[in-house]
């Protein structure tokens, strides 16, 4: 029985990540023709995310309706409209940047630029959570950023911009991922919710600031708002935008923000990949060699977290049977045991 749930739970995490993956890596060639291809550009990233936030409330709502895999029918409580604020604002700002910054970096150096996000997962977990990150898990943290600090100074098309936008998204990135772990319990954990909760108040607090970014005299000045073919991109990053709510939260639940985080940092890499053969932006063997370092450094970090955790949870069972278990202190909770609370 424990090896048949504890396959059951194997099979959920691999299908989660491979979701996960496969869904992010097809919005993200599909975002990528709409803020860099000529014939389908609109320079509105901010409307655009827009968009696919109103997708994802209108699809959440229909889904809902039709009983469709569990999902629960649209239900809005203030309190937790509330509640969730919070979460919403972090997670608005992490798709703005992100955006913002895949339309001013080349497709090579969107990995690289957006690298630093386990490095900010650690600061986290030391500010909000108390947890203190060993030597050998830091020197991977700096193995990433030496990555990081090489792709800038060898990058064939550098821009202040986009790193700037790519390091903020970074921070956002490792922000969303600890608050999502902490909002699920006010949803029941259901993925579906949160998404709904979510992108409702996204849709509202994205409104100003396409306003105040002057994106409404972009939108009706571009020719594409008149053809088909737009739209349809536009409806299709709405439906992706939908699945990738989905996807992140319940890669979260089935994980952790770590492993979240280091997730999304090897999908970046496989995007990275599939993008050069695709879109052939220039690379030198430098900007090549500084993603290598990035993903290195990524792995490593992965490895030394596993070991001290399993090495906690060994000496946690080997403890005395009569020896009262006494609460874990925020500084000794690993990442898994925080998954499961």
């Amino acid at each position: 029985m424990a090896r048949t749930a504890n396959q059951h739970a194997m099979s959920a995490i691999a299908t989660a990540v491979a979701g996960y993956w496969m869904i992010s890596i097809g919005m993200g060639f599909i975002n990528i023709t709409l803020l860099s291809v000529e014939e389908n550009l609109l320079d509105a990233p901010l409307f655009l995310t827009w968009y696919q936030c109103v997708c994802t409330v209108i699809a959440c709502y229909f889904l809902g309706e039709l009983n469709t895999a569990n999902i629960p029918k649209f239900e809005v409580k203030r309190d937790i409209v509330r509640q969730i604020v919070p979460l919403s604002c972090i997670f608005t700002a992490m798709i703005v940047f992100n955006n913002l910054c895949l339309k001013y970096v080349e497709v090579s150096f969107y990995q690289v630029a957006r690298s630093l996000t386990i490095v900010f997962n650690v600061i986290f977990d030391f500010i909000i959570l108390g947890q203190r990150t060993s030597l050998s898990a830091i020197a991977c943290c700096g193995l990433v950023v030496s990555g990081f600090l090489l792709g800038n100074n060898q990058e064939l098309r550098w821009s202040l911009q986009g790193v700037t936008f790519g390091v903020t998204s970074s921070f956002f990135v490792a922000m969303n991922a600890i608050y999502m772990k902490k909002k699920f319990p006010l949803v029941n954990n259901d993925p579906w919710r949160l998404t709904l909760y979510n992108n409702l108040n996204a849709v509202v607090l994205f409104l100003p600031l396409i306003i105040l970014s002057g994106e409404p005299a972009q939108i009706f000045a571009s020719p594409n708002i008149h053809r088909l073919q737009f739209w349809v991109l536009m409806t299709t990053s709405g439906v992706f935008g939908v699945l990738i709510s989905f996807a992140a939260a319940a890669q979260v639940k089935y994980t952790s923000p770590l492993t979240h985080n280091v997730s999304a940092t090897a999908k970046a890499a496989a995007q990275t990949v599939i993008a050069l053969a695709v879109y052939r932006n220039p690379i030198n063997f430098w900007g090549g060699l500084s993603v290598a370092i990035v993903l290195l450094g990524s792995l490593f970090y992965t490895l030394v977290r596993r070991m001290e955790m399993k090495k906690k949870m060994a000496e946690n069972e080997a403890k005395p049977a009569n020896t009262e278990p006494q609460p874990l202190l925020p500084e000794t909770q690993d990442e898994d045991e925080k998954a499961n609370q």
